[in-house]
C-alpha cells in the first residue's frame, strides 16, 4: 500500500478487520501484527518475545494478544507480558487512522 506521510506508512483499511481479528503486515522489512480490538487498534511484532513463533496463531482477549505456544499473555498497548513463560515484553507501534485508512509508524 502507498506511503501517507514521511513517518505512517499505510497497512489496512478500517473495513478489513473487525475487533478481535489481526493481520500480519510487513513495514520497513519488519514482520508485524496489526491487531483490532473493541478499544482501538494497535500493532505489534509478530513474533513472541519468549520463543521465535507467530503470535498470529494466537487470539486476541480484550486488550491483549495470547501466544498459542505456551500461552504467555501480552498487553497490546506496552507489550509488557501479563503472564509466565514470557518476561519479556514485545515491541508497539504507533498507529494513526487517516480516514478510512489504517498506518503505522515503525
Amino acid at each position: 500500500m502507498s506511503g501517507v506521510s514521511a513517518e505512517f506508512v499505510e497497512v489496512a483499511h478500517t473495513d478489513e478487520l473487525s475487533p478481535g481479528q489481526m493481520k500480519r503486515v510487513q513495514v520497513q522489512g519488519q514482520r508485524l501484527l496489526l491487531c483490532r480490538t473493541e478499544e482501538g487498534w494497535y500493532c505489534v511484532d509478530e513474533m513472541c518475545s519468549h520463543e521465535d513463533y507467530s503470535l498470529y496463531f494466537g487470539c486476541i482477549k480484550g486488550r491483549a494478544i495470547k501466544c498459542s505456544l505456551h500461552g504467555s499473555h501480552f498487553d497490546l498497548a506496552t507489550g509488557a507480558p501479563l503472564n509466565d513463560p514470557a518476561d519479556a515484553p514485545i515491541r508497539t507501534y504507533p498507529v494513526r487512522i487517516e480516514g478510512e485508512r489504517v498506518c503505522v509508524r515503525v
